[in-house]
């Protein structure tokens, strides 16, 4: 096809790292499938090993998020080959997905700095994109719901403060600065949880004793409500950035 285009009826695979049992691809999985992207997911909170280099046939990774801390290998022992295959993948131009964790995960292994924040976000919150944001490819997909508020799932009390050397800042907001961010033309971060619905996250505020959720002072039932209310607009603002983020990793499966 002389125009760059990619038949879409042939599927392409990508590989997401799931580093947390309580958050699989979700709705990242069900939106790339629409168009022919298929996720295979390797379990690495449950013992799975993580390839420390991308395998072939694999045209895209998606580091998942997860609880611990993206420098925490005492933790979670396979974060050293996760931060590696990262590495890996941005040094082939292999397109890259980061969710919350693994948008950190991406960051750090790449010479950024990730910190506890001073402020926790859970639930809905509002970011917007940057100036760079507006022309990009991917996120320039985000739809606002209002104005340039874009409304996006939270579950995180880290947070980015340095970006890796040549890293692009894409999306912000007052509370945290580093929400979504570029390295190279196709490796993505993000803070926020573009996968996430309600079903799962009222799960995560069921758990008792949640650090991230006692730290914000959000009430559990004010969270559910909030994200029930906004669950429309999160997915017309996020599914299209799911299919543009497909797109490159259907180019550079089948160039």
């Amino acid at each position: 096809m002389g125009d760059g285009q990619v038949p879409s009826t042939i599927v392409t695979t990508v590989l997401a790292i799931q580093n947390d049992p309580t958050d699989p691809p979700l709705m990242l999985g069900d939106w790339l499938a629409e168009v022919d992207v298929q996720i295979t997911v390797i379990e690495a909170w449950n013992g799975a090993p993580v390839p420390r280099q991308v395998p072939d046939g694999i045209a895209g990774i998606v580091p998942l998020g997860g609880v611990m801390g993206a420098m925490d290998d005492d933790v979670a022992p396979w974060l050293p080959d996760e931060r590696a295959l990262l590495v890996d993948a941005v040094e082939r131009g292999i397109p890259v997905l980061g969710i919350c964790l693994g948008g950190q995960l991406l960051a750090a292994a790449l010479g950024g700095r990730v910190t506890l924040g001073p402020a926790t976000e859970i639930g809905v919150v509002d970011v917007q994109l940057t100036a760079e944001g507006l022309a990009d490819p991917v996120l320039s997909q985000a739809i606002p719901a209002s104005g340039v508020n874009i409304p996006a799932a939270q579950w995180h009390q880290d947070n980015i403060v340095d970006l890796p050397d040549g890293a692009v800042l894409l999306l912000t907001n007052p509370a945290c600065r580093v929400q979504g961010y570029r390295v190279g033309a196709s490796a993505y971060g993000l803070q926020l949880h573009p996968e996430l619905d309600c079903a799962t996250f009222a799960e995560w505020t069921a758990e008792s004793g949640d650090e991230a959720l006692q730290r914000s002072g959000v009430s559990a039932g004010q969270a559910n409500a909030t994200m029930q209310a906004a669950e429309p607009n999160l997915i017309r603002a996020w599914r299209p950035v799911s299919h543009a983020w497909a797109a490159l990793v259907r180019r550079h499966a089948h160039t």
